[in-house]
């Protein structure tokens, strides 16, 4: 098989037992997060190796709407890292979403990335984030990758919880299998960190920053199968115990006690699948520490896919099934049908018939009761007209009578009505706005937009680094307002949020001049505020309190925060 060499990574055939090292990335937020709003990416690097100095090389000056190759306009920076910057942008030719990495063309690893990037743009593997272009122009380096707006980081997955037993299954068989193909190519990882690995919409994983990753923080290693068969392990240990398996807390997960050294999966958390705690622990660079230390370590990501074949099958749970009402027979059957079948040569007993009415006491019954049939027959008759005769004069008479605005239940019987926004503002009394220019993304009928928050290093409530978040409604004009349904992008605990009628759409009026309709609370991603009686306004402000920890994700760094989709009000 032919190999694609990288000046990014080193590819060389596994040999080796080092541990890995850890290693920090510390990055600055783009504008106005500080020390306790981020906005950034900010994780760990693992790999054998160090980094090599980017010297003084300055980032170039970009900014929100910069457009490159007259094709890609930059939308918002999300890292900014060592003389390179990471960009949501969007391909105005293609009318798409992409992600954009950024460094000047003199830059120490510029050439790297360059090579890296289009090594990876030759796999075409689908299980990895394609690399849809690299080009050095105008000063510039710049690496053009897919963005996956509805795939899910492990990091956040593992916010709320270990996986399922199934997910982590296909976690670790589908980065296993994509690993091995990659390699089998002459490309490594290795910088395969939960933020790296992200769960599509249709349950696939998928793998972004194959060699990039690596390229723009000049990471290498001696052993790349080693390095990134460790990784797999790591990210299986995380899935099963929401642990990493370090004693340093790293990608919003807390690490192991110290001195305990490393324990397998099943001894952390009770419950854990034992093939795959075994598993993990083979994948680790701990000598095939098993609990039954049998089996030897895997030391490549080919060796980690035939231990994955060797292990029985894990299927996914059985869905829940709600069985139907015993069938009940009635006396409508007939025949054998519904009833139980007689078995070869036994008696079935018959019923004798009744006995006909042909004596003279039976002629005279049989007489009476078709004589009361009939006059029963007349005086319901003659009732059924006399009342519909009634309920048509009733009927003339209710067309008269109307309801009045004095009527208490009438309020019961009115329907709900949607009620229209007319526009939105962000609202910061502190003078510290989140996403102003995003406050429309929440009610365009798109879930899959969203106005988000900062990062928080507290919570779940915000107070007192900050006292909420929120935006102001415009209606219109005053409407009748009882209800508010609020879509959130993240869940976990926990969110609240309250409505207040606000006297216009400022974004510094002042909380305690505006009256508070209702709250509510939610571990869930959908919140709904209804209010005791309904309340009369045309300004409506959300305002959030209270946010739930989520980890690290396209925006945004780890830590307690939350995003709106979609906001609807009801009358």
């Amino acid at each position: 098989m032919a190999e694609r060499s990288t000046a990014a990574v080193d590819v060389a055939d596994n040999s080796g037992d080092e541990p890995l090292t850890a290693k920090a990335d510390q990055s600055t937020a783009d504008g106005v997060a500080q020390n306790l709003e981020r906005d950034t990416e900010s994780d760990e690097a693992q790999g054998s190796g160090g980094t090599e100095s980017p010297g003084k090389v300055s980032p170039p000056e970009l900014h929100s709407g910069h457009k490159l190759a007259r094709r890609y306009r930059l939308e918002e920076c999300v890292t900014r890292l060592d003389g390179f910057s990471s960009w949501r942008a969007v391909d105005e030719k293609l009318r798409r979403a992409v992600g954009v990495h950024l460094l000047p063309a003199d830059h120490t690893r510029a050439r790297s990335v360059l090579a890296a990037a289009r090594s990876s743009a030759l796999l075409g593997d689908p299980r990895f984030v394609q690399v849809l272009d690299a080009v050095e122009e105008n000063d510039l380096v710049y690496v053009v990758h897919e963005w996956l707006p509805d795939a899910t980081e492990l990091t956040t997955l593992l916010a709320s919880g270990p996986l399922e037993v199934h997910d982590a299954y296909q976690m670790v068989t589908q980065v296993s299998q994509a690993m091995a193909a990659a390699h089998r190519e002459g490309l490594a990882h290795l910088r395969l960190t939960p933020g790296a690995v992200l769960r599509s919409s249709s349950g696939q994983w998928r793998i972004r920053g194959l060699a990039v990753n690596a390229a723009l923080r000049g990471i290498s290693s001696e052993t790349p199968q080693r390095t990134d068969t460790e990784a797999i392990g790591a990210l299986l240990y995380a899935a099963l115990t929401q642990r990493w398996p370090y004693e340093d807390d790293a990608y919003g997960l807390s690490g192991l006690p110290k001195g305990v050294g490393l324990i397998a999966p099943d001894q952390v958390r009770a419950g854990v699948h034992r093939g795959l705690s075994e598993l993990a622990m083979r994948a680790l660079v701990n000598d095939g520490a098993t609990a039954s230390r049998q089996d030897p370590p895997c030391t490549t990501p080919e060796e980690l896919v035939r231990a994955i074949g060797e292990m029985p099958r894990i299927r996914p749970p059985e869905p829940a099934f709600t069985a139907p009402p015993e069938y009940q027979r009635t006396t409508y059957q007939q025949g054998t049908y519904g009833r139980q079948t007689p078995h070869p040569g036994s008696t079935q007993p018959v019923a004798p018939p009744p006995p006909p009415l042909q004596s003279r006491t039976g002629k005279v019954l049989k007489w009476a009761v078709s004589a009361l049939l009939i006059a029963a027959l007349g005086l319901g008759s003659w009732q059924l007209a006399d009342a519909l005769m009634d309920r048509g004069e009733s009927d003339e008479t209710n067309k008269t009578q109307t309801t009045d605005g004095n009527d208490k239940n009438s309020d019961q019987h009115k329907p709900v009505k949607p009620i229209s926004i007319k526009g939105a503002q962000e609202y910061f009394p502190d003078g510290k706005a989140q996403h102003p220019s995003d406050v429309g993304l929440t009610y365009d009928g798109n879930s899959s937009t969203y106005w988000r928050t900062y990062s928080y290093n507290g919570g779940p409530v915000l107070a007192p680094f900050k006292q909420g978040v929120g935006i102001v409604y415009d209606l219109g004009s005053r409407r009748s307002l009882s209800s508010a349904s609020i879509g959130l992008n993240y869940g976990g605990d926990h969110t609240t949020i309250s409505l207040y009628s606000a006297d216009s759409l400022s974004s510094s009026a002042s909380l305690g001049s505006m009256k508070k309709i209702a709250s509510a609370t939610t571990s869930g991603r959908q919140l709904k505020i209804s209010a005791d009686k309904a309340v009369k306004t045309r300004y409506v402000l959300v305002w959030i309190t209270a946010a739930p920890y989520a980890g690290k994700d396209e925006f945004s760094g780890a830590g307690y925060k939350q995003a709106i989709t979609d906001v609807k009000f009801t009358g």
